[in-house]
């Protein structure tokens, strides 16, 4: 939900007679649309819970009508401990306690430290969940009585029958050379997952990953005091952040998988088939009473294996496996679903994301859907009834809508509009909170009925409608376009609510280009600061066209068309800039000597590939935080596409550092100091490739920042920078 601050009532009257759009209120997300999050589903099927609005209270609400039930914690009148905020929390299973997530503090992408404090609904007792430190992903028990958490790369075990003692599992953790229940960066970022640790069903073990990262070279990154926030520790002389980060063909962390046995506290080693650089991205728990899952995958990523362990006798039994010629995308690991009967996995087997679904014992039952299109999102199988619910692009790859396929075959679609649907579905799946959106319309969330007819409307966004309804806003529209090559590559289009299609248009071609992602969509969160395009919108407010393009190696399509990238990365991506670029060229309202493009991350990297294909399309170009040589990146993502530098030193060597050259176009590149994600070593060995080259440049570097470059003004800044230096080079 948003949040009602002090200065936005301040502003209120400036937003009220708005007559074009301001950039800082961009940056500041005045724009983002009213949305449901924090939603959980109660075991009762009946009910789910939400951090109310002030983020001091949890509130349930049924899900047959929408309505508040009742609040399960309130801040302000709890016993014991007293918190400021609630930042996130987690039910136990048998939803007696909530543990309360306060003072989190970000590590990298998914995860953080945070202080956790331990209610108990019926006493409405208040208490911490250790005094010895901040935690890391604490997880109950299945049956409620304990709760294991990370703290400083060892295991811990609360028993809360026992007056909450706590016990230490794992003890030789340490920073930068092993890890106990958690991922190292790379697995983190490249499996999206912060959590390596489960207990068994009938709670009595517990298994974990362990991560030796002594093998794995460490990158420092230098950091300044600066502001918001200021590091006052370094106003003397800078710091530095020191980790554990994998290069493409370098050392990774070794996997093992371990399990504990709480009543005898012994410690075990699981016999898992594993090479000696495999990975393990997931860990599942299962209702059987001392097996858990356990998937692996090759270094090539290109073989999922599913083993049935056992953390007693350590014996792991091979269920399923899962082979493909190039590579296994990481959402067949993280849609997977578990449940008492099913196996529930996506595979791309046939060309195309379907499900297929297993029993217990590894043997397939069925696929549960089929046909040239693309399944987006998995939310699960009921085991009552053999029923699976899931997303796809059934009616094109710009469309998503919610869909129930029976045990028989029979599919039936629970959200018919066109446009872009999500959602979140009861525990008996009788019910569930549908999500739609479409490129000129806020999200709109309703609740339904298990057949998809809404009962009530949650969020209707009218708030924000009336407001951009008061501003000089353009046209959102989608579009198809051939390339010379006879490909058809879907994009949107923005264009000025004063458009003449007798003038000639300068145009801004914003895109990202990675393997599976999709910018192109008809959904609402589109553009380089989402938000309705609201970024693009402003730029059209300046005089351009703003246009975004999925090229081939994009996702929704099936995977010839998203894996023609492989090994290649870069090369057909930005031929298929180029090709729109001319293409808009040709439109009679476009100036073809006035295109510029950008991007973030991967798109900053594309920007650099089209800016250097050799044919000279594009004026100006802004490329934020790019990767320069994906011999700099981490191996999980690189060889995942590319395999190792050593098996495809071509591929490797078509980069934007060795295309130097040929670089067309005035440049602006941009990027966080402290980046540990897209090292700015990118952009500083690309920056000596272009001193060399004699090639002019400009360029940004924020202090402190990440990846995302945020925090205080900076994101404000940034993006100030990129409009002025777009508007100063594409000017008449």
């Amino acid at each position: 939900m948003r949040r009602i601050t002090l200065l936005v009532l301040l502003m209120m009257p400036l937003l009220l007679t708005a007559k074009g759009l301001d950039l800082n209120m961009i940056t500041q997300g005045y724009y983002y649309a009213e949305n449901i999050s924090g939603v959980m589903p109660a075991a009762d099927g009946e009910s789910y819970t939400q951090l109310g609005k002030r983020g001091k209270t949890i509130v349930r609400y049924s899900f047959k009508t929408g309505k508040e039930i009742g609040t399960l914690f309130d801040a302000e009148t709890v016993r014991g401990a007293k918190i400021d905020q609630i930042e996130g929390y987690i039910m136990s299973p048998d939803g007696k306690r909530i543990l309360i997530q306060t003072n989190t503090k970000r590590i990298y992408r998914h995860s953080f430290t945070a202080d956790y404090y331990l209610y108990t609904i019926q006493s409405q007792k208040l208490v911490p969940l250790s005094k010895n430190g901040a935690q890391q992903t604490p997880l109950f028990s299945p049956d409620g009585t304990m709760i294991a958490f990370v703290r400083e790369n060892n295991i811990y075990l609360i028993k809360l029958l026992y007056d909450n003692a706590e016990s230490q599992v794992t003890k030789d953790g340490k920073k930068n050379e092993v890890i106990n229940g958690i991922p190292d960066w790379v697995n983190e970022e490249e499996f999206g997952n912060s959590r390596a640790m489960v207990f068994t069903a009938d709670s009595k073990q517990l298994v974990w990953v362990r991560y030796d990262e002594h093998a794995v070279s460490q990158y420092s990154m230098p950091l300044y005091k600066g502001l918001k926030p200021e590091r006052s520790e370094f106003t003397e002389y800078p710091g530095a952040y020191t980790y554990k980060y994998p290069v493409a063909g370098a050392d990774n962390a070794k996997c093992s998988v371990w399990s504990f046995d709480i009543a005898s506290r012994q410690t075990r080693q699981l016999q898992v088939p594993l090479d000696t650089d495999g990975y393990i991205p997931r860990l599942k728990t299962t209702h059987e009473t001392a097996k858990v899952l356990v998937v692996t995958m090759n270094r090539h990523q290109d073989c999922l294996r599913i083993y049935m362990a056992n953390p007693l006798s350590t014996v792991c039994q091979l269920l399923i496996e899962d082979k493909t010629t190039k590579y296994i995308k990481e959402e067949c690991v993280e849609n997977m679903k578990v449940t008492p009967k099913y196996i529930l996995l996506p595979s791309e087997r046939d060309g195309w994301m379907h499900l297929y679904l297993y029993n217990m014992n590894g043997q397939l039952l069925r696929q549960v859907e089929q046909g040239d299109y693309e399944v987006s999102e998995v939310y699960g199988v009921d085991d009552q009834t053999g029923n699976v619910y899931y997303a796809s692009h059934q009616y094109g790859a710009t469309d998503q809508r919610v869909f129930m396929t029976q045990a028989n075959g029979k599919t039936t679609c629970l959200t018919d509009k066109a446009g872009w649907s999500s959602a979140i579905f009861s525990s008996d799946y009788k019910s569930f909170i549908h999500t739609w959106s479409n490129l000129n319309t806020p999200p709109v969330v309703t609740l339904c009925s298990s057949t998809g007819k809404a009962v009530t409307t949650l969020v209707d966004n009218k708030e924000l409608r009336e407001q951009l309804a008061r501003e000089q806003l353009g046209t959102r529209e989608l579009f198809t376009l051939t390339t010379s090559e006879g490909i058809k590559l879907n994009g949107w289009m923005v264009k000025p609510a004063n458009f003449d299609a007798t003038k000639r248009y300068p145009v801004i071609m914003y895109q990202y280009s990675g393997p599976g992602s999709q910018q192109v969509k008809d959904a609402w969160n589109i553009g380089m600061n989402s938000q309705g395009a609201i970024l693009e919108q402003y730029l059209c407010q300046q005089g351009f066209l703003c246009v975004c393009v999925d090229g081939r190696g994009t996702g929704g399509r099936g995977a010839d068309f998203e894996k023609c990238t492989y090994l290649r990365l870069g090369e057909l991506e930005s031929h298929d800039q180029v090709e729109t670029a001319l293409w808009l060229g040709k439109q009679s309202y476009v100036d073809k000597d006035r295109i510029a493009i950008w991007g973030w991350s991967y798109g900053g990297f594309n920007t650099l590939m089209s800016m250097s294909e050799g044919r000279p399309v594009f004026r100006a170009g802004v490329a934020i935080a790019p990767v320069t040589s994906w011999r700099f990146y981490d191996s999980i993502y690189t060889e995942r596409f590319m395999r190792t530098p050593k098996e495809n030193p071509t591929g490797y060597d078509q980069n934007p550092i060795s295309r130097v050259g040929q670089l067309h176009g005035a440049l602006l590149l941009c990027h966080g100091s402290a980046d540990d994600n897209v090292h700015l070593r990118n952009t500083a060995e690309y920056t000596e490739a272009l001193v060399q080259a004699n090639k002019d440049f400009s360029q940004l570097v924020y202090t402190n920042r990440n990846h995302s470059i945020y925090g205080g003004n900076t994101r404000n800044h940034l993006f100030r920078q990129c409009v002025k230096f777009l508007i100063g080079e594409l000017k008449d």
